[in-house]
């Protein structure tokens, strides 16, 4: 299969190793990864703040880069970016713009990547090592708008060698939300400790997500309050062998 990768701005500028990391992976099960470099933001910030046309710009510049690349499926390894393409950009285009509504038709093509490895290619084992105790935190826009389901839960129980283990409160958001967290500061913070209890209170070496937003988040309270628990993205704990290991 095809598969055009939208690496987002939050990975794109800080977390690199989780786009080599789905690459990796993906090629390693047979498939051909593109990369349009002409792609951007996907509007979601802009979006929800109310800045709506600036949203539709971005909306176009998506559609764009991607309606050319010929990909079976688009690939965004962040579920709050591939929910604000399939809820949002078909919205969008619903407000004019032609290229907006190429958007809209490219929206249903466009997967998390626990979508993407068990609905559209139809595997959970993908041949992971990864020797840790892990906890998965489900992201509020993978929860409630992708409704991911046991999808992640399913993958990361197939890796040799992890030991999954259950969040208390896993269904409460971490406190970040984007804006909300800047707006919000001590609102977020406090939700922010609240899941940091929840997660060493597992014994977990690891906690993993499939929004690298959530993780910095979660990662900064963690490391404030010296908890010694890491934070990995779905895709490095999946891309993850004997020969090549994750770097925890």
């Amino acid at each position: 299969m095809r598969i055009a990768l939208f690496i987002t701005c939050v990975n794109d500028t800080l977390y690199p190793d989780t786009g080599r990391a789905v690459v990796r992976l993906l090629e390693r099960l047979g498939h051909e990864v593109v990369f349009p470099e002409a792609q951007t933001c996907c509007g979601q910030m802009h979006y929800n703040t109310g800045y709506r046309r600036d949203a539709q710009r971005l909306a176009v510049r998506f559609a764009t880069a991607f309606a050319g690349t010929g990909a079976d499926a688009v690939l965004a390894p962040s579920a709050s970016c591939a929910a604000m393409i399939r809820d949002n950009h078909p919205r969008l285009a619903e407000e004019g713009s032609r290229l907006a509504r190429a958007a809209a038709e490219l929206a249903p093509r466009v997967h998390d990547l626990s979508e993407l490895l068990v609905d559209v290619l139809g595997v959970t084992d993908v041949g992971a090592y990864f020797p840790h105790t892990v906890t998965y935190h489900p992201t509020c826009h993978g929860l409630r708008l992708l409704r991911l389901g046991d999808r992640p839960y399913r993958l990361l129980r197939e890796v040799r060698g992890l030991e999954l283990k259950e969040l208390p409160g896993a269904e409460e958001c971490c406190g970040f939300g984007g804006t909300f967290a800047v707006k919000n500061p001590d609102v977020s913070a406090a939700m922010g400790s609240d899941k940091a209890r929840g997660i060493a209170s597992t014994g977990a070496e690891v906690v993993c997500a499939v929004d690298n937003s959530c993780l910095m988040h979660i990662g900064g309270t963690l490391r404030r309050e010296r908890a010694g628990v890491k934070t990995v993205h779905l895709a490095e704990i999946l891309a993850s062998t004997e020969q090549e290991p994750a770097r925890v």
